[in-house]
């Protein structure tokens, strides 16, 4: 008996220092640079902790200042949200436009991730990927979701012309 209420003990020990942890690191949320949060409605309604909402956030590609990428995204709500522990479901739109006439940057790589925001505590996140179309003209932007065991096919697309030279 002594031995099962030492391992009760070790056991309730570690259970509360990993959630310590846990409350330590910084939120997945967090904004990342260039980011503006433009705003967010909710989903789903719930009593006593925050709600599930969908967020649009705007981006500015860095390496091509005259474009915004404004991305929607559900984002998991209750009280594992309200910390940060919960993953948010790879479910998202990306809409991309020019703030004024674009002209693309000497030496600007054909394709590259543009930003990326993680959408759990360690194994999940949301890239945005820029690839440069110059036969047509545009810039295609790609948003999509990666996980380390398990990624989702779930994507969205949006293109934003630029000057040809």
């Amino acid at each position: 008996m002594k031995v099962i209420d030492a391992m009760t003990r070790a056991l309730s020990g570690a259970m509360l220092t990993v959630l310590a942890a846990a409350l330590l690191l910084p939120a997945p949320r967090a904004a990342a640079s260039g980011s503006d949060d433009v705003g967010c409605v909710s989903t789903t309604f719930r009593l006593a902790s925050p709600n599930d909402k969908i967020c649009v956030t705007a981006y500015s590609d860095p390496l091509v200042p005259a474009v915004t990428c404004y991305l929607s995204q559900a984002r998991t709500g209750g009280y594992k949200g309200a910390v940060g522990l919960a993953e948010d479901p790879a479910r998202f739109s990306v809409a991309c436009t020019a703030t004024q006439a674009v002209s693309l940057p000497a030496n600007l790589p054909d394709d590259a991730d543009v930003f990326s925001e993680r959408t759990s505590i360690i194994f999940k996140k949301t890239t945005v990927h820029r690839f440069v179309d110059r036969q047509r003209g545009v810039l295609v932007y790609l948003a999509y979701s990666t996980k380390i065991v398990d990624g989702s096919p779930m994507n969205a697309v949006s293109v934003v012309p630029f000057a040809k030279p």
